[in-house]
């Protein structure tokens, strides 16, 4: 690798960084990192809440008339249209930069290369595809809804070590412990959505609110809570309401929430609602949470309710993508195996 491409990808690093700081604030926009880079300094900036300012406007404002001859760094395509903010093509093109890297191009249709386009067309040097598996990571949820109009689905399932997670007399409280359940309350920061169903607001009446988590220090936190879903009807005095009680097949609910804005869908249903997600292939990525216990038994609950694979040929296989440790317990992510 040049030194070239050493600053290239140290420079987009900076920008990864600068977008998971504002992650839990632009929804339905994309969580955007910028860096202004002028040779000697370097500036940043990042998406605002909607209606507020793009990452790349900030950093150049951040970087004033340190911009003029600069590279610019964004971890997504500059936007190239008039929305509820003026086109963040016109402010680079204004501020005077000379080349661009950019992570990903944005699969938006009102964005998708008219960005890259524009300017090319105002003579910069524009490069695209630095650190793009990283920043395709970070904006998967994003980047999802674009494509399909749908949420990305997150399914929480927590289950002792031989896979309950709930007694025979249906108790669950608690299987995991406290980090675990912070774990948890940082997936609904992130979510714009927590969809359970009605059986399990009946039988565990959860208000399925942010309470048990803070962001580290920058990254700047929510000051809303994610809407709630309810399959069916939850009662009038339930702690989830308020909630959108939501009816009919899966896909349209999710087409539904995805046109309402939601990118990023988390399923805290029990082992029914968690069946029937799973089984209509409707999940981009599970988060199990595993404590060091054992049921012991086959009387428990299992993680999903009703019939599974009929033979092994059948099993569903995933791709863990990582294992971390909370306190005495286990999350693992998986996602569907890329093979």
């Amino acid at each position: 690798m040049t030194s070239e491409q050493h600053r290239a990808v140290a420079m987009m690093d900076m920008a990864l960084e600068a977008a998971r700081s504002c992650r839990l604030i632009t929804s339905p926009n994309p969580w955007v990192g910028c860096v202004v880079d002028a040779g000697d300094e370097q500036f940043t900036g990042a998406t605002a809440p909607p209606g507020g300012n793009h990452a790349e406007v900030n950093a150049l404002a951040a970087a004033g008339t340190r911009a003029q001859g600069a590279t610019l760094y964004t971890t997504l395509e500059p936007c190239a249209h008039q929305g509820r903010t003026g086109p963040c093509v016109d402010a680079v093109i204004a501020a005077g930069i000379v080349r661009v890297v950019v992570a990903l191009e944005d699969p938006d249709p009102a964005v998708s290369g008219r960005g890259l386009a524009g300017m090319r067309a105002a003579g910069m040097d524009v490069a695209v595809g630095v650190r793009a598996p990283e920043t395709a990571e970070l904006l998967a949820p994003y980047l999802k809804h674009r494509r399909t109009g749908r949420p990305w689905v997150v399914l929480k399932l927590a289950a002792t070590l031989d896979g309950r997670i709930a007694a025979p007399d249906a108790t669950s409280r608690w299987i995991t412990g406290p980090e675990a359940r912070a774990d948890v309350h940082r997936l609904r920061a992130e979510s714009d959505a927590v969809l359970v169903g009605a059986a399990t607001v009946r039988a565990d009446n959860p208000r399925l609110t942010v309470r048990d988590w803070q962001p580290p220090a920058g990254m700047t936190p929510r000051t809303d809570q994610p809407l709630r879903v309810v399959l069916g009807t939850a009662p009038p005095d339930a702690r989830v309401q308020p909630a959108q009680p939501m009816h009919g097949p899966l896909e349209g609910v999710l087409d539904d929430l995805g046109r309402q804005g939601v990118v990023q869908l988390l399923v805290e249903g029990g082992a029914t609602t968690a069946a029937a997600f799973h089984q209509s292939g409707l999940v981009d990525h599970y988060a199990v949470y595993v404590a060091p216990a054992l049921m012991g038994g086959n009387d428990g609950r299992p993680m999903f309710a009703g019939p599974g694979a009929a033979t092994v040929s059948e099993v569903w296989r995933g791709e863990i993508k990582g294992v971390s440790r909370l306190g005495p317990d286990l999350r693992v992510d998986l996602r569907a195996a890329c093979y």
